[in-house]
């Protein structure tokens, strides 16, 4: 296992990173973009054992700290401003496996949504592996509870035994309830491009990007589900996902982080092989 701990400048801060060699001539790899609050092992080490079964079919993973996360110096900028640190994280890998000419990203959460953001940018992307994205605003948030939180709340049998036995607060319940229906219908009842300005730009990231992409999401995960919402309210949304260059892959059950060794697997199985079919 050829695994090299590496240190490497962005905007004068220094950086961690961990370089997964893979095949001495493979011509693409793969840069691990840190979702926050992670750094560069990932929850439940899904990050290590990405790279490393990536790495064991040749193809070389750089995964890393951006400023502000894990070990790396500087202050946290968000994601929507990582671009010179996913950038200098290419020129790293670039310059370690000199026959490197393609770059694949890789994220989960706001790190995906990252990646959309930067990849219509630099020629060197080809592909973006996306876990996961992060849309969320604050009327998003309240349509998927209503949808989905609230929805599934009144399918169970457990919240009805609660009612008819006492155990659940009414008034408090109630003023939950209008909270979310107050921030769902602020902005109103869909989501539109109008009022979320992050997820227009992500999306017209995405749009630009002329390379593969593969959509990722968990079937037990808020943070896919306002994906699913932001994307069936869009027309913008569905031509770009429907396209030959995008591949879908639903997990069901599976939560945000991939917290189960079997879920953490298929991503890296579907990972590998769609990268191995292009």
């Amino acid at each position: 296992m050829n695994e090299e701990a590496l240190t490497f400048e962005c905007n004068g801060e220094h950086l961690i990173a961990i370089l997964h060699a893979g095949a001495p001539a493979a011509q693409r790899g793969v840069v691990i973009v840190v979702g926050g609050p992670q750094y560069r092992v990932g929850s439940h080490r899904q990050f290590v054992q990405l790279a490393r079964e990536l790495a064991a079919a040749g193809l070389p993973v750089l995964r890393f700290d951006y400023r502000g996360m894990g070990d790396a110096e500087g202050n946290h900028p968000g994601f929507e401003h990582i671009a010179p640190d996913i950038a200098a994280a290419i020129d790293l890998l670039q310059a370690r496996v000199p026959g490197v000419r393609e770059t694949v990203l890789w994220g989960l959460c706001d790190a995906a949504s990252a990646a959309m953001l930067y990849a219509h940018d630099d020629a060197r992307v080809t592909g973006l592996v996306l876990a996961n994205p992060w849309v969320r605003t604050e009327s998003s948030e309240a349509q998927a509870y209503l949808r989905h939180y609230y929805g599934e709340r009144l399918r169970s049998r457990d919240f009805w035994r609660k009612v008819f036995g006492g155990g659940l607060h009414p008034i408090a319940s109630l003023r939950s309830l209008l909270a979310h229906l107050r921030s769902a219908t602020a902005r109103g009842m869909h989501a539109t491009e109008a009022n979320a300005p992050f997820p227009v730009r992500m999306l017209d990231g995405l749009e630009r990007f002329r390379g593969r992409v593969l959509v990722l999401l968990s079937g037990n995960d808020l943070t896919a589900a306002e994906f699913r919402d932001q994307a069936a309210a869009s027309p913008r949304w569905q031509r770009v996902l429907g396209t030959d260059r995008v591949t879908r892959r639903e997990l069901p059950g599976a939560t945000h982080t991939f917290s189960s060794a079997a879920w953490r697997r298929q991503a890296a199985r579907w990972t590998a092989e769609w990268l191995a079919s292009w």
